[in-house]
């Protein structure tokens, strides 16, 4: 083993480790290897960066454009509402949505068709009799089956096609992973269907009455000798800071202010509408001797329709049963379930850091990771992908947050008003660019960079969402990647561990060097990042085929199946990710599903790549 050699393997052990790991996210990981690779003397200096402009990062970025637009005209709800049947029995409302789930990655990035679908999964749980994780999951799992159908259905494809023609071959085409891809995704779908209410843990539904917040807004009214006279909202709440009670609405003279400013100071007469538990409304009641606002209430009961509080659903009215004194403006509040998308503008950052109050005037309630509150004080708790958060707000302001930051609202879909003529427009830019394609007309980054034209001209995508269309940390990731891979050719370690692969685990045969890559490849892809799983594996594909004399295409072929089938964990894609709060999940949930599905994907693609891509 040379010294260039050992450290490309170094360096991409480290990086392995790290994606397992998961303490740092993929594409900060990613850069990190280029610039160790660079610093090593692996990838020249003026080379850093080429991977920005390689043609595989080019048609991701403008994909996800495209897709953009296919959502903000309703596109997608337009096609959801005609193709899912209202009345049907659970599997045939399984396959329909599972069927329309990868017919849409085929074509749209498959995160956001899985964001698109997720509020109707839900809806669709409650009336089939299965808790929303076991119609969750099946989902994730179909439309990342759906992304192998086509060169754009998903960024491994892509990055397939762009070693083969780096190896000295043509681009794939756009429905050359279709002959192998929809046979998988077919088979995938229907097991998946059938076996999900099985298979899938039933886990109790994260929704509003399961965040451990308590279940009721109560108002209480300051007397003129309180404590609490004089101190501001902030000082207050830092009184009982322990208890974690928030202040959400402030009324005073009759009128309500909903998130007030907490600089605001507390006056005889206000009246703090609170959300807390009990605990937290008996000490505010013992440290600032404040009465609830009508007395001889008993706060004990989360149900309570006595005079003492009053019980509010989650639309922020009062209870059957309780006299309705809130203003008028009260009717315009909501409470919004929203699950934080992977590459949201807000993973990593807190409330307190979001400014919610001040720069957006919306409360954030409660926050449950993997099934469960956290600990931590919601003001200062880093928010991750998968989270699902309770916000309380006006409607239109909730609604901008959602669309500001990328958010996916698990209630009824109230945010996409769909425009007939610009869904018909979105749907003629996406489907031009791909029979440009289809036809040769263009390479693909060229046809779909057209398309992101037309679709800037058009307005499908306003043009302050043009770029925060696009997944950023996944193109950071893919371009980084790509000069690392190059780095594993040019110092012949592909080639050294495609020998070892071939000589010592499928002693020469090439039957089993192809089945060894598949099933290589789906085991990085289940605890790393897809593309980054496809960057890794390709140049050894071809140093294997190259070592066994045989075709190439099978084992791209084999890299891109494996790569798109990461079903055992919540961490291998960002659909698994995004339903792990909405579902309730735990980390070992996914494999019960997740393993008999690989399997069957194995023994289904295994023959048809030797069929249709011959060695």
């Amino acid at each position: 083993m040379t010294s260039p050699q050992f450290l490309i393997f170094a360096i991409l052990a480290a990086t392995v480790g790290l994606f397992l790991w998961g303490r740092f996210r993929h594409d900060v990981v990613a850069l990190a290897a280029l610039l160790a690779c660079v610093i090593a003397g692996l990838v020249p200096a003026e080379e850093a960066f080429a991977g920005f402009g390689h043609p595989a990062v080019i048609t991701v970025a403008a994909v996800l454009i495209l897709s953009q637009g296919l959502q903000n005209t309703g596109a997608v709800d337009w096609l959801a509402r005609s193709v899912l049947p209202r009345d049907a029995g659970r599997l045939t409302s399984m396959l329909a949505l599972l069927g329309l789930g990868a017919l849409l990655s085929g074509f749209m990035n498959n995160v956001g068709a899985m964001a698109l679908l997720m509020p109707i999964a839900v809806q669709l749980s409650g009336r089939i009799d299965l808790t929303p994780g076991q119609v969750l999951m099946p989902l994730a799992f179909g439309t990342v089956l759906g992304g192998m159908t086509t060169l754009i259905g998903t960024p491994p494809n892509l990055i397939v096609s762009g070693f083969r023609a780096e190896a000295g071959l043509a681009h794939f085409g756009m429905f050359d992973f279709a002959p192998v891809g929809v046979a998988v995704a077919v088979v995938g779908v229907i097991f998946i269907a059938v076996s999900a209410s099985r298979l899938v843990p039933a886990r109790k539904s994260v929704n509003i009455k399961g965040f451990d917040t308590g279940a009721y807004l109560t108002e209480m009214r300051v007397p003129d000798k309180s404590k609490a006279v004089g101190l501001t909202l902030n000082a207050f709440e830092r009184e009982i800071e322990k208890t974690g009670a928030q202040i959400v609405a402030l009324v005073r003279d009759e009128t309500r202010t909903n998130a007030p400013h907490r600089g605001h100071r507390i006056r005889a007469g206000d009246i703090l509408v609170l959300e807390a538990d009990v605990e937290a409304l008996a000490e505010a009641v013992s440290v600032f001797d404040i009465h609830l606002e009508e007395h001889g209430s008993s706060a004990a009961k989360k149900d309570a329709q006595t005079p003492s509080a009053k019980a509010e659903t989650p639309n922020g009215k009062p209870k059957a049963g309780t006299e309705d004194t809130d203003t008028s403006q009260d009717s315009e509040l909501v409470l919004r379930e929203l699950a934080v998308l992977p590459g949201s503008s807000i993973v990593g950052r807190s409330a307190r850091e979001l400014r919610l109050r001040t720069r957006y005037g919306i409360n954030l309630l409660a926050v449950s990771r993997n099934g469960v509150s956290p600990r931590a004080r919601l003001r200062t708790l880093k928010l991750k992908s998968g989270d699902l958060l309770l916000m309380q707000g006006p409607a239109v302001v909730v609604t901008e947050f959602v669309n500001e930051t990328g958010c996916v609202p698990l209630g009824e879909r109230e945010l996409r008003i769909p425009d007939k003529r610009m869904a018909i427009i979105a749907g003629a830019i996406m489907l031009g660019a791909v029979l440009t394609v289809t036809l040769g007309l263009l390479p693909a980054a060229p046809a779909f960079a057209l398309g992101v034209l037309a679709t800037m001209l058009f307005r499908t995508v306003p043009l302050h969402q043009v770029y925060t269309a696009i997944d950023w940390p996944v193109i950071v990731l893919l371009a980084a990647l790509i000069p690392v891979a190059g780095a594993m050719q040019s110092s012949g370690a592909a080639d050294l561990l495609a020998r070892f692969l071939v000589d010592t685990i499928a002693q020469g045969n090439a039957v089993a060097a192809l089945a060894v890559v598949l099933i290589t490849t789906m085991f990085l892809s289940d605890v790393m990042n897809n593309a980054a799983t496809a960057a890794v594996l390709c140049p050894i594909a071809i140093g294997i085929a190259a070592s066994l004399g045989v075709n190439p295409d099978s084992f791209l072929m084999a890299v891109a199946i494996g790569a798109s089938c990461a079903f055992l964990t919540p961490i291998g894609h960002q659909n698994n990710t995004l339903i792990l709060g909405p579902g309730g999940f735990r980390f070992g949930d996914y494999w019960k599903l997740g393993l008999p599905l690989e399997a069957l994907v194995v023994a289904v693609s295994l023959p048809l790549l030797l069929w249709i891509w011959p060695l």
